[in-house]
């Protein structure tokens, strides 16, 4: 699960080519591995609920595991039930909404990679719709075939059937073409529902393009650095607890943030022009915290598509 979730963070964050090409070549390896190993077409009346639960339940497994490996996700949800302003802020209702839109494009990469790969191989679709009883389909995948073709179509995928072999090759034919079809029109969607998003997303932009890339540089930098200290800060506190307990003496002083520091560097990135901050934490340090507007901490935005 930590292998995982570290490439899964590095291709959805840093969003550069080759992490998004090892969560491609682990889905399709995954898929491929699905295909030759687990996946065996009963060739029954069962076809249609087999052939899909291993084209769709795999997808949402990968869907439930974007949600659950991208840290925007609990930035919006912990705490959501205490303060429901935290997704529903003031005057800006549509914000929470909108954020949770951007965590689910990155969650739906890998599950449509995956349909779409196995749209392409065919191998579950093909066990699926052979069975589809539907009579119009029926008529129209048999027609100027054998009598037979309407009893036996779930055991064309085995080659079980009485049909003569060119019809039956005819049949896997036309069912790999309308899978392979499918998928195709699956990812040339996404594609240009990806791009006409990034752009709209680039137009309404509040900075520039070289700012935008200084910005996730410092995103990138701030988490490496606060993972660092949280562990060495961490590491200290427990050092100075277990030596109190065990000496049995009084503890030195240690200082940490307040609970409402915690909440206001925890809560998604709030950004405006006039007073130009790169996160909540350079928010929080460079602010009087005695003057933050409460209105504002609740307040949820993003740039260029991207949550903080």
């Amino acid at each position: 699960m930590e292998v995982f979730k570290t490439i899964w963070n590095f291709a959805a964050d840093k969003k550069t080519a080759i992490g998004y090409s090892v969560m491609g070549l682990m889905t399709i390896g995954g898929q491929q591995l699905f295909s030759l190993v687990a996946f065996k077409c009963p060739c029954s009346h069962q076809n249609v609920p087999y052939g899909f639960v291993f084209l769709f339940v795999p997808a949402l497994v990968l869907l439930g595991m974007g949600y659950f490996l991208n840290s925007a996700t609990w930035k919006l949800f912990t705490g959501c039930c205490v303060n429901p302003r935290k997704i529903f802020p003031k005057g800006h209702c549509c914000r929470g909404p909108q954020v949770f839109l951007q965590v689910t494009m990155k969650a739906f990469f890998a599950p449509v990679l995956w349909l779409s790969m196995a749209l392409l191989n065919g191998t579950f679709y093909e066990c699926a719709m052979s069975d589809w009883q539907t009579p119009v389909y029926v008529r129209a995948i048999c027609a100027n075939k054998s009598m037979e073709c309407p009893k036996e179509l779930h055991k064309v995928v085995c080659g079980k059937t009485s049909m003569p072999a060119p019809e039956r090759e005819e049949i896997l034919r036309v069912l790999q073409a309308e899978s392979q079809i499918l998928g195709w029109g699956l990812i040339v969607t996404t594609v240009m529902l990806s791009l006409l998003y990034t752009c709209q997303a680039s137009c309404r932009s509040k900075v520039s393009y070289l700012q935008m890339t200084f910005w996730r540089t410092y995103i990138e930098k701030e988490k490496e650095h606060f993972d660092k200290l949280s562990e060495a800060y961490a590491s200290k506190l427990a050092e100075r607890n277990l030596t109190s307990f065990f000496e049995n003496k009084e503890v030195d002083p240690f200082e940490l943030p307040s609970n409402k520091a915690w909440e206001e560097v925890s809560s998604l990135y709030f950004f405006t022009r006039e007073r130009q901050y790169y996160s909540t934490l350079h928010r929080h340090v460079e602010q009087d915290r005695t003057c933050v507007n409460k209105e504002e901490e609740t307040m949820l935005d993003f740039v260029d598509g991207k949550c903080v």
